[in-house]
């Protein structure tokens, strides 16, 4: 019996990495082997340039929207005191509760031409809509500003930590050189935090680029809806397969970035003395000008679609719309994903501690799912269906969807567990051994007790993500079992924003949850560091 637990624990980490990354794998195979046809010529003369060229053009300008937002948001709390700077070292991160679709509806609502904002212009300077310019939202740059308004969090927190957590005699250093606040960000702060903000960023572009209902719903033509529609509108799973190696390739390349740019920044700053941090008190127009600042990106980022959104909902009615079988859909399937993704972060992670696992192999395997795209994994999950002569229907569909959440999002709940995990003292696990006890009872005695809080936080963090998930839902969904954001999709692509607006909400406030507690995780890091 000692032997078969011994063996199952040697094998458990394999076990959950080779589940983990099948659909990627069959998605990149078909990809790759699947022969050629006439929609693929179509595609490969007249749209495969169109679409990498666009999904190219939004990262890059999501890119320069996030930095001009987060780094200097991110400098301004970290260094500097003004009116307001408590509220918004934590509130900066809200967005990051909000997808990127509901931003979209959002923000069409507000700047289309019959919305708030434009017709408030027109009623202040008598102008009709023919007579001024207003920025389109319905363009790459457009698609790129909803990206960056969601995404933008990610980069401000690296940028906070290294602002935060660099040497203080450095600084004081560069200041007694009569080094000016702006100098002393770009020659000294900056230049230290740059493999951190670089992490961030490619984080979010990776995010960005995994992007579908945002792009399918203001109509740009990214790898992303490409894929999709390969599959959906002309049947050509080949075809979408195919864009699907060119999506998955940009998005490993921005993975790569950002593991390489994590090595790079563990390499800290180090000085004989650490002070308390004196942050810059900014007094009169400067204070209210960093203030205004903070305040404008989070009312635009933030308030200005949550509160539209409410507004559309109690102005229409449209809360009578049926909706308790997508959030019941919702929540069995964010339980249901959560628990899988749990088990095999479980399985990779403790029997990886105690059979020596090859830790190389299963970072890759479990980064590979939250790398690829969730069109990506919905297009392996068809062809694994294809391949084992199964129907997109019933129980097969929702097991294989309940699998692709699994493969996609285990990275994300993984990291907690981990974290958890590294901080039990390896003197009880040394001590059960010396006891007798078997790699099962250590797990249920020993490992799961002390990682507890980690499984839960990583938990809380699978199902709002599962419950945001889009295009893997989109395309492998049964009959029946639409989810809040399948239904918010289908609404808005309706032109039903009004109708789109209870779920948008409702998954919008269950992603509140994880981000106040990373708020306030990081807002107790942050006072203890200082």
């Amino acid at each position: 019996m000692e032997r078969l637990n011994n063996l199952a624990g040697r094998l458990a980490p394999y076990a959950a990495a080779v589940f983990l990354v099948v659909p990627v794998a069959a998605a990149l195979w078909f990809g790759l082997t699947a022969g050629g046809g006439e929609t693929w010529d179509h595609v490969l003369q007249n749209r495969l340039v169109p679409y990498t060229f666009t999904t190219l053009a939004v990262l890059a300008l999501t890119a320069l929207f996030i930095l001009g937002i987060a780094v200097p948001a991110a400098w301004l709390v970290s260094a500097y005191d003004f009116p307001g700077r408590g509220i918004f070292d934590w509130a900066l991160i809200l967005p990051l509760a909000m997808p990127g679709y509901v931003m979209a509806y959002a923000w069409a609502d507000l700047a289309g031409v019959a919305g708030p904002v434009q017709s408030s212009f027109r009623d202040l300077t008598g102008l009709s809509a023919r007579d001024y310019w207003f920025p389109d939202i319905f363009t790459p740059t457009g698609l790129a500003f909803i990206l960056a308004s969601t995404l933008f969090p990610y980069v401000y927190i690296t940028a906070r930590a290294a602002f935060t957590n660099q040497s203080l005699a450095t600084l004081e250093a560069a200041r007694s050189l009569g080094a000016s606040g702006a100098r002393l960000f770009l020659s000294v702060a900056l230049p230290s935090a740059r493999p951190a903000i670089v992490a961030g960023l490619a984080l979010a572009l990776m995010e960005a680029a995994a992007d579908f209902g945002a792009a399918d719903f203001l109509g740009i033509q990214t790898l992303g809806v490409g894929i999709v529609r390969a599959w959906s509108s002309f049947g050509e799973p080949a075809t979408a397969a195919r864009l699907a190696v060119v999506l998955v390739s940009i998005a490993f390349l921005f993975f790569f970035i950002t593991s390489l740019s994590r090595g790079r920044a563990t390499n800290q700053q180090t000085a004989n003395r650490w002070l308390t941090p004196t942050r810059t008190r900014l007094t009169g127009q400067s204070g209210w000008v960093a203030s205004l600042f903070c305040g404008g990106i989070l009312l635009v980022a933030f308030f200005l679609p949550i509160t539209r959104l409410v507004w559309l909902l109690l102005e229409t009615g449209a809360g009578t719309a049926p909706i308790v079988p997508p959030l019941l859909s919702s929540i069995i399937l964010g339980l249901s994903g959560a628990t899988l993704a749990i088990v095999c972060a479980l399985a990779i992670i403790v029997g990886a501690k105690h059979a020596n696992a090859t830790s190389s192999f299963l970072r890759l395997s479990v980064a590979a799912g939250y790398a690829a795209p969730g069109a990506v994994l919905g297009l392996g999950g068809l062809f694994i269906l294809s391949a084992t002569g199964q129907s997109l229907s019933g129980v097969t569909a929702i097991f294989l969807l309940i699998g692709i959440y699994a493969s996609r999002f285990t990275s994300a709940g993984l990291e907690p567990m981990r974290a958890a995990f590294e901080r039990a003292p390896i003197s009880l696990d040394y001590a059960a051994r010396s006891l007798g006890a078997s790699n099962i009872k250590r797990f249920t005695r020993v490992d799961l007790p002390l990682i507890l809080p980690g499984v839960l936080a990583g938990g809380l963090i699978l199902c709002v993500e599962i419950l945001k998930e889009l295009p893997a839902t989109l395309m492998l969904r049964p009959f029946g079992w639409d989810t809040l954001a399948v239904r918010a999709h289908a609404y808005a692509s309706d032109e039903r924003l009004a109708e789109a607006t209870l779920p948008s909400l409702l998954i919008t406030l269950a992603g509140l949850a994880p981000v106040l507690l990373l708020s306030w995780r990081l807002s107790k890091t942050g006072h203890t560091i200082e």
